[in-house]
């Protein structure tokens, strides 16, 4: 009696497991189906997006040099929405457009972004609001490769497609590249190409270049990048690196 009561129980094991082991495998085939559609229909979007103009440039931090390329980017994309992640100070990025003539009310300013992930990281949620398809990164070659697969990583996954705008860099670069670095960014951005289509952060330090109060970053004295050139600007109230 006790083999055939054993005998039952590892059969019944068995069933179960079979039985799980099944509805894993459907599970798996649904979401490798799933997961197939996704990939065309993002592909699909892309080769559309990359006929279109240019709908967004995208600035990411570290040289005031960037924000100085972008001022006079202006004048070829006039109407174009302007994202600056964690750029220079406020004060500096509305000098800068100021004395390049460049029109400031297109022009945003996200302060929330720590490091090149987070540039993508509360970046994208701005620019999906915008509805952009094509997106124009400006960067320098001290930020690449990372930057760029970054990019075509994180603006890939929601159907943006991105080209790359490269600035040269005077003097000690703002970003220095080390491969670990590199690959950890590149891990976790692989993995947040899939969360992030169904979670949006919200950056809280967002506002418009031309609501930047100037009378008061006046009385209070600020600093900018010494090779902005900018101390003819603003008076005797401003402090060059």
């Amino acid at each position: 009696m006790n083999r055939k009561v054993q005998g039952s129980q590892v059969h019944l094991r068995k069933i179960l497991v079979g039985k799980k082991w099944g509805f894993l495998r459907k599970i798996a085939i649904w979401l490798s189906l799933l997961l197939s559609i996704w990939l065309v229909f993002i592909t699909i979007t892309l080769v559309s997006a990359s006929s279109k103009p240019v709908d967004a440039l995208f600035v990411l931090g570290g040289s005031i040099r960037r924000e100085i390329y972008v001022a006079k980017l202006t004048k070829y994309y006039p109407q174009t929405q302007i994202l600056i992640s964690q750029g220079s100070a406020d004060p500096c990025i509305w000098l800068i457009f100021q004395r390049e003539l460049a029109p400031m009310n297109n022009v945003t300013l996200e302060k929330c972004a720590d490091s090149t992930f987070d540039n993508f990281y509360y970046g994208i949620p701005i620019l999906r609001r915008w509805n952009v398809h094509k997106v124009m990164l400006i960067t320098s070659p001290t930020h690449l490769p990372r930057a760029k697969w970054l990019g075509q990583i994180l603006f890939g996954a929601h159907g943006m497609w991105m080209e790359t705008e490269i600035v040269q860099e005077l003097g000690i670069p703002g970003n220095r590249e080390f491969w670990v670095k590199t690959g950890l960014d590149m891990t976790r951005s692989l993995l947040w190409a899939g969360l992030s289509q169904i979670i949006q952060p919200q950056c809280l330090e967002v506002k418009r270049l031309e609501d930047v109060d100037m009378e008061t970053w006046q009385r209070q004295g600020f600093r900018c990048e010494r090779q902005g050139n900018l101390n003819l600007q603003s008076g005797n109230r401003i402090k060059n690196d």
